[in-house]
């Protein structure tokens, strides 16, 4: 008989909350933001950090806007202890950040840790016992009301030592640890048991958090268990009410802001979702979720890289190349189809319109990213990608037929290598199958004149110097442009199908771009040639050139010895006249 395992886990049994408000809810305002990086975090490291370290995170953390930074649990060893004393003594607190200190609701941890703040301005001491009944029976074979009674005890310590200390402003946070796995009406008998040896007030305010040390359900049993506590607590108005996410089930995003729609006025978390076992709620995806949606969240990540690269130092940890919002790879799209979407919404995005770009749930400017990595090229990628990259590095905007035909090049290439193609080499297969193909045919000199009195197909007349299979040869020839001189000069049946001009640049190095699609009579094959050069007349040869010899780069080897041939000979006609619609301005 197969082994069933999961039959020895039980599901977590709902709230009864039939008349819930927090579904109908939107968030429409950033909470209290309180960074615990350097406790909570720290914690979890393999090694955790040193005093140097922990200073600079904590420079990050109060440049990004956090006003309430934990910043250590002073009775766990002397390391904590003096990091604290540094931040007071050495004057690192900026004016408005309040400090936030740990300990376990016992004696001698309680007076260490204020002793350990004492002289700051703004200090939070947070105390915590566990209150689950798992905690209770298991761990400290305690009674419900001993364990109360260990939570009054403690906040009355705290209470006495820092009234003694008037020159800070204290707050007191109490945490019923493991909240999400205790029953609700005894988290709430030991909350209000709290408030009361508090002394709390409107004017007197004690944060109650709400942990969810393990996360043991799903995202709206958390919502419903926090708007049970709201609605349920006494002397709500001295309550600030806040919510501790852990992410267990990969769901601690979605518990924050769910636990706000349902009366979390506060959310503890660590940037980039650092911390025990799966994490803490990570406080970037939640800041930038609400930017995302038209809300200001409070904290500046307008340089993401910089804040990112600092947390790896600090943390010695690598963020992932997926993470939401600062991964390397969360702006980048591989796929074609991607590419193309993105390429055509920033094309349309108006400075003074919401931004709705397909595949960006924000501008990468907004967190100090560029355009630069939005596209990256693999055998998956398509022609929307490889123009993006062209028109972004290098001011080419390719016509679609030719962004279709060099596709196929590049996916010839991708496929080859194995392995992503960088917008280098990307450049370099776009120059040698368009820019250096000067063989068999290179154009070496050209003169161009108007005569009068001739008639229009026949008003500019050409002369020039073409290297044919390494032998000069010289043409001449008439036509209603530049373009249709040369070619008529070239002595084949060609046809320009196409003809497209840009600027690339402005300014004293300013150069042109065109785009030719040209096919040779006889022959249903075209291919595309381009020129770069700062006269426009130049490019437009230099790319019929280009098309010309990738033309007899696919030709059978005794058509293209005919054609080569035949190059400044008796041209298929008198004169040769494009079409304006084929040969743009030349």
């Amino acid at each position: 008989m197969q082994s069933q395992p999961h039959r020895k886990y039980r599901p977590f049994p709902p709230i009864v909350l039939p008349d819930r408000q927090w579904p109908g809810r939107t968030l429409t305002r950033a909470p209290i933001w309180l960074s615990t990086d350097l406790r909570d975090g720290n914690q979890a490291l393999f090694e955790p950090m040193s005093i140097e370290r922990k200073l600079q995170l904590f420079t990050t953390l109060c440049a990004v806007g956090f006003r309430e930074i934990e910043v250590a649990f002073p009775s766990a060893s002397q390391i904590e202890f003096d990091f604290v004393r540094l931040l007071i003594e050495g004057g690192h607190i900026p004016a408005g950040v309040t400090i936030a200190v740990l300990t376990q609701a016992r004696e001698h941890l309680i007076a260490r840790t204020i002793e350990a703040v004492t002289g700051a301005e703004r200090v939070i001491v947070h105390v915590y016992n566990a209150t689950s009944k798992c905690f209770r029976d298991t761990v400290f074979a305690s009674k419900p009301e001993q364990v109360i009674e260990m939570a009054v005890r403690a906040v009355a310590q705290v209470r006495a030592l820092t009234d003694a200390r008037p020159a800070t402003h204290w707050q007191l946070e109490y945490s019923p640890e493991t909240f999400s796995a205790t029953e609700l009406p005894f988290a709430k008998q030991i909350c209000d048991a709290v408030t009361d040896a508090w002394g709390a007030s409107a004017q007197r305010q004690v944060i109650i958090n709400l942990p969810a040390t393990v996360e043991v359900a799903t995202p709206n049993v958390y919502a419903d268990q926090i708007e049970w506590m709201h609605r349920h607590l006494q002397r709500r108005e001295a309550i600030v009410l806040s919510v501790h996410p852990h992410n267990d089930r990969g769901c601690a995003v979605a518990a924050a802001e769910l636990a706000q729609m349902a009366g979390a006025e506060r959310v503890e978390g660590c940037l980039f979702g650092n911390g025990e076992r799966t994490g803490n709620v990570d406080l970037v995806t939640l800041a930038l979720n609400l930017y995302s949606q038209g809300v200001a969240p409070g904290l500046d990540f307008s340089d993401i890289n910089a804040v990112a690269r600092t947390v790896e130092r600090c943390n010695q940890l690598p963020i992932h190349p997926r993470h939401p919002y600062v991964g390397d790879l969360v702006f980048t799209a591989f796929s074609g189809s991607h590419q193309d979407a993105i390429r055509k919404g920033l094309a349309a995005q108006r400075p003074e319109a919401f931004w709705e770009v397909p595949y960006l749930p924000i501008d990468p400017k907004d967190v100090g990213r560029s355009y630069d990595a939005l596209v990256r090229i693999n055998s998956q990628s398509g022609k929307g990608g490889i123009a993006f990259l062209l028109e972004q590095e290098h001011g080419l905007l390719l016509p679609r037929r030719l962004q279709v035909e060099f596709s196929g090049a590049v996916q010839r290439q991708a496929d080859a290598l194995g392995t992503e193609i960088s917008a280098k080499q990307l450049w370099q297969l776009f120059a040698a199958e368009y820019l250096e193909c000067c063989a068999p045919i290179q154009l070496l000199e050209h003169h161009f004149s108007d005569q009068a009195g001739r008639t229009p197909a026949e008003s500019t007349t050409m002369q020039g110097v073409l290297m044919v299979n390494r032998r000069r040869v010289a043409i001449g020839g008439a036509g209603n442009g530049p373009l249709a001189a040369f070619t008529q000069a070239l002595g084949l049946p060609v046809r320009i199908q196409s003809y497209e001009e840009r600027a690339v640049s402005e300014g004293a190095g300013a150069q042109a771009s065109a785009f030719i699609e040209m096919s040779i009579a006889g022959s249903a094959v075209s291919r595309f040639g381009v020129g770069l050069h700062a006269s426009i007349v130049t490019a437009a040869l230099l790319a019929a050139c280009s098309a010309l010899n990738r033309l007899l780069a696919a030709a059978e080897p005794a058509q293209r010895s005919r054609w080569l041939a035949g190059i400044g000979g008796p041209g298929a006609a008198a004169a040769v006249s494009i079409p304006a619609a084929a040969r743009g301005a030349a």
